[in-house]
């Protein structure tokens, strides 16, 4: 449960880094993604998901 709030914790602070330092720029960001298609958007999300997993296992290796 500790690394599973670490993780979120970790995820806010980058996610909340991009807004601050740069929110014209990830204003634009939003607005593209929001412009492509459901499906496009289900594939790169599903990606991530992925990519998360294996970094994830790579470090509790």
């Amino acid at each position: 449960m500790n690394d599973l709030l670490a993780g979120l914790g970790v995820a806010l602070v980058l996610e909340g880094l991009l807004w601050a330092a740069a929110p014209l720029k990830a204003r634009r960001a939003v607005e593209e993604i929001a412009s492509l298609s459901t499906t496009r958007i289900q594939v790169c999300a599903v990606a991530a998901v992925a990519l998360g997993v294996f970094v994830v296992w790579l470090a509790r290796g």
